[in-house]
């Protein structure tokens, strides 16, 4: 095969956990993994983390700090899943917030659904590298452990940037880079020997949690992903890390 051959050929590959597959199937092969979990998806979140990722969502409402008053305030929570994050936000603000989850999981939708009762919560099925919402719609955006699932980080950012009002936030929940020694051996260890049997036992599934356990090992450490958000446009790139960097939210302004 000849250089430039090969270097096409590369260029259209991209990681689905630790395997190579094409740019054109990761969506699909996503999109399938979540369906099959959706159901046991907030039960798994608990029993892997210990609880821990409900703290975790907790400190990135805390760090939005949406506003208590009655003046409008438009959050978009993207890959909002069964909506954590966007029922967390609306229980902390004023009664003008209102949240849109856009999720490309028809399956999580529903499960968003079911538990939103009567929150002022809309829902829209759609591609985070492609949203379907015109240019300067909201003062927030969030994604929770949604960024890594991604095909085109840059494409997504992109779009968080555009759909932003000037002024807007960005905020990202991601597993990311363990930065305490010994730790970082003992997560690995749990990641990659505990989670995919918890998979299959609960879910019924460790093929499923083991791609979402390599997916973590493939995103961006915590510098290099300011680096990305900063390329897209935003300005006071900053991040916090959390349980040791296991996990890290990491904030930008569209100024």
């Amino acid at each position: 095969m000849s250089e430039d051959l090969k270097s096409r050929t590369d260029a259209a590959k991209t990681s689905f956990g630790f395997a190579r597959v094409g740019e054109e199937a990761k969506q699909g092969l996503v999109n399938e993994v979540f369906a099959r979990v959706a159901g046991r998806y907030d039960l798994m979140n608990d029993l892997m983390s210990g609880g821990l990722h409900r703290l975790w969502k907790d400190d990135l409402v805390a760090w939005l700090a949406p506003p208590k008053s009655a003046g409008p305030f438009a959050l978009l929570d993207v890959a909002g899943g069964t909506g954590d994050v966007a029922l967390r936000a609306l229980k902390a603000a004023g009664a003008g917030t209102s949240a849109t989850i856009c999720d490309i999981s028809a399956e999580m939708i529903e499960a968003a659904r079911q538990r939103a009762g009567g929150a002022k919560l809309g829902f829209v099925r759609g591609n985070a590298e492609s949203l379907p919402f015109a240019e300067s719609s909201f003062d927030a955006y969030t994604i929770a452990f949604g960024m890594r699932n991604l095909t085109h980080l840059e494409a997504a950012l992109g779009e968080a940037f555009r759909v932003l009002k000037p002024g807007g936030r960005f905020l990202c929940l991601e597993f990311s880079a363990v930065e305490m020694p010994l730790l970082d051996r003992l997560y690995d260890a749990y990641s990659f020997n505990v989670i995919p049997a918890l998979g299959g036992l609960v879910a019924g599934d460790s093929a499923a949690y083991r791609y979402l356990v390599e997916s973590i090992r493939r995103f961006p450490d915590q510098e290099n992903f300011v680096h990305l958000i900063e390329n897209a446009g935003f300005e006071r790139v900053r991040y916090r890390n959390l349980s040791g960097g296991i996990a890290a939210i990491h904030s930008g302004w569209r100024l």
